[in-house]
């Protein structure tokens, strides 16, 4: 489920680039991507100790 959530706000992410979308509409979807990433890597370490 977190792998579907962040392949699609990488697209989000990217399309908002090429986009040439504001800082804060980039920022925001990057700041989001980091906490889903984050939130997958501590998944894997929790399961696998």
């Amino acid at each position: 489920m977190l792998n579907k959530q962040i392949e699609e706000l990488k697209k989000k992410l990217n399309q908002s680039i090429e986009d040439g979308a504001d800082f804060d509409t980039i920022y925001k979807y990057s700041t989001q991507l980091d906490k889903l990433i984050a939130k997958y890597y501590k998944n894997i370490s929790d399961n696998n100790p």
